[in-house]
């Protein structure tokens, strides 16, 4: 895996501005705050990105996979603001599940999402070499 930071552009904070890999392709269908039993336990932000993550993470698992293999992911919030206010309790969670690994990522705000009371869906490639 290669991180791709031209030259001369900053160093972004939290993210990869991009990622050569090659290997086995995982795709990880956008997962949201819920438990393994499909219910949630909080509709705080922070609470529900970081069961988002522990989500993405067992279904990297079930492919032999780990963080450290992602290569991109991205968040869909309800909330921009929300998302923002909750930056230090996010960074503690991320760092927890996934670890100081940042691949490439994006972070859409969307008027909702399908589940109501989700506030984050996140979904994620990676690449096992």
């Amino acid at each position: 895996m290669e991180i791709l930071q031209p030259p001369l552009w900053p160093r972004p904070r939290g993210y990869a501005n991009g990622i050569a890999a090659s290997g086995r392709l995982v795709f990880v269908s956008g997962m949201i705050g819920w438990n393994a039993r499909g219910e949630f336990e909080s509709d705080g932000f922070a609470s529900q990105a970081r069961q988002a993550l522990l989500n993405v993470v067992a279904v990297l698992r079930e492919a032999q996979a780990g963080p450290e293999h992602l290569v991109r992911m991205t968040w869909y919030v309800v909330d921009k603001r929300e998302y923002l206010a909750a930056s230090a309790e996010l960074g503690a969670a991320y760092r927890e599940i996934i670890g100081a690994h940042y691949p490439a990522m994006t972070a859409v705000e969307v008027r909702a999402l399908i589940e109501d009371r989700a506030r984050v869906e996140i979904e994620a490639t990676a690449v096992v070499p």
